[in-house]
């Protein structure tokens, strides 16, 4: 099974079609920081869903034509690192 690289350069990074995106956010604990990251997730044009876990730090972002530096940049606004995960 082929997968999209994800060491590319900002120059040939595209959205992906659809599918799923997962991050570890390792400074997230509590309903607050879910709240937070989630009201800028949705924000981003495609996204259609967010599911943050707080017992792993995980979150998923759902949705067509994501753009990975969007998504990025969303939960950097809410306060958070984001590592693909």
């Amino acid at each position: 099974m082929s997968q999209t690289p994800t060491s590319q350069t900002s120059a040939d990074a595209k959205p992906t079609e659809a599918g799923e995106l997962t991050y570890l956010v390792s400074e997230m604990t509590c309903d607050h920081c879910k709240a937070s990251v989630t009201g800028e997730l949705v924000k981003v044009p495609g996204v259609k869903a967010v599911g943050v876990d707080l017992d792993t730090k995980l979150v998923r972002v759902r949705g067509a034509n994501l753009d990975d530096s969007a998504v990025r940049a969303a939960i950097e606004e809410a306060g958070y690192a984001a590592v693909s995960a």
